[in-house]
């Protein structure tokens, strides 16, 4: 086949579908195209029979002539006898970026399995394909900011700094190991770097709208997502906390969720009203011998689906109006409104900040008040229920 057949025009141009494409240069040369859009410079060769492919760069930050350099020298290092991945390996005495990867997040063990399935599915979908089979001493900024860029591009301006966040702690560790000497992600910039989006707070209900939430609730009997709002509103946590929540973490009239599953890392005890400790009875038999408080309907070895919650919103009539999350809001104005301590509302919800006094440290802070605040809270939904279904006539 012949060679250059590619041009800049082309390479700039060409639009991801719902399948990969490869673009051949000749040569062996081809510009991959993910169904993301990300586009990297690869060649394919043959080992020992076996075939193989060297990654040589994203596009465009590998320019077509770059790229093509890059094939004849990979070419040379063949007609020598030897394999490109492996001779590019053993020049720069270093791991790849895959290699690098495994070998830091499989040590990080004082993280939830949670977390570290969010940064690997990350590393996956948005940096693998460009950059994954990389020597980490060949990847530059340009490099990093370029697969960056794919995601801000596609107004992922919150999810791009964790990305961004996620590969400056991974370099750490490489310059500290020997497999870096620079850290490329740390030196972006994300204020500078990336857009920004508007920032929109989770839909929430207002208190004088809640008795008819609690009474078109009621219609839906005791599907697991009815339980599964129930028990959120009862207990004013967040969503995903919720989801993972265990049988083994309950005592009585207290739930101790450990540290591992907070989003401020410290353990947090959510006091349990009549109410909610009456639903968990419901519960118990439902769950058989699943750890989990919430089950999924048919795998009982996992937790509840994460978008079963706003499913049962949406058809309730409340997308957009209501979220999981909401609960929470409502559950401050009515504290609030109600009185209480903004401390122990505070605690309740799990915002201490990280700089609070002394006590914040103290995990059963304002416990007594808490106590007596989710029994009102329940005996307030309670009541806005009744009401409801006495307007009705039910």
């Amino acid at each position: 086949m012949p060679t250059n057949q590619l041009t800049n025009a082309r390479c700039a141009g060409i639009k991801p579908t719902d399948k990969a494409q490869k673009l051949f240069d000749g040569g062996s040369l081809f510009l991959y195209v993910s169904t993301k859009g990300a586009k990297v410079w690869r060649l394919a060769y043959r080992v020992n029979g076996k075939p193989q492919t060297l990654v040589i760069g994203p596009y465009p930050a590998v320019s077509l002539q770059e790229a093509r350099q890059k094939r004849d020298e990979a070419k040379a290092v063949l007609r020598a006898g030897q394999d490109p991945n492996a001779a590019r390996k053993a020049s720069h005495n270093a791991v790849t970026l895959d290699e690098a990867h495994t070998a830091y997040w499989s040590g990080r063990k004082d993280l939830s399995t949670s977390y570290l399935e969010n940064e690997r599915r990350a590393f996956e979908m948005h940096v693998q394909p460009m950059l994954g089979a990389r020597i980490m001493k060949d990847i530059t900024r340009a490099d990093v900011l370029a697969t960056l860029n794919t995601l801000d591009a596609r107004g992922k301006h919150d999810y791009v700094r964790k990305v961004r966040m996620w590969l400056a702690q991974l370099w750490d560790w490489a310059i500290e190991q020997g497999h870096a000497t620079e850290n490329p992600p740390r030196s972006i910039k994300p204020e500078r770097a990336f857009g920004k989006k508007q920032v929109e707070h989770f839909a929430a209900l207002e208190l004088r709208e809640v008795p008819a939430f609690m009474d078109r609730l009621a219609i839906e009997g005791e599907l697991q997502s009815v339980l599964a709002l129930r028990l959120l509103a009862l207990t004013w946590v967040r969503t995903n906390e919720l989801r993972f929540m265990r049988w083994d973490e309950i005592d009585g009239d207290t739930w101790l969720i450990p540290a591992g599953k907070m989003k401020r890392r410290r353990e947090h005890v959510v006091p349990l009203s009549r109410a909610a400790q009456d639903l968990l009875k419901v519960l118990k038999p439902r769950a058989g011998s699943s750890v989990y408080v919430l089950p999924a309907e048919h795998r009982p070895d996992r937790p509840i689906s994460e978008n079963a919650i706003l499913a049962l919103l949406a058809r309730m009539g409340y997308k957009g109006r209501m979220t999981g999350h909401g609960v929470r809001t409502i559950a401050s104005t009515w504290a609030h409104e109600h009185g209480y301590l903004s401390d122990a509302v505070e605690f309740q919800l799990s915002h201490v900040p990280e700089n609070k006094v002394k006590s914040a440290y103290n995990r059963a802070t304002h416990l007594p008040l808490r106590r007596k605040m989710m029994e009102d809270f329940s005996a307030w939904l309670n009541t806005k229920l009744t009401d409801a279904q006495d307007t009705s006539g039910r």
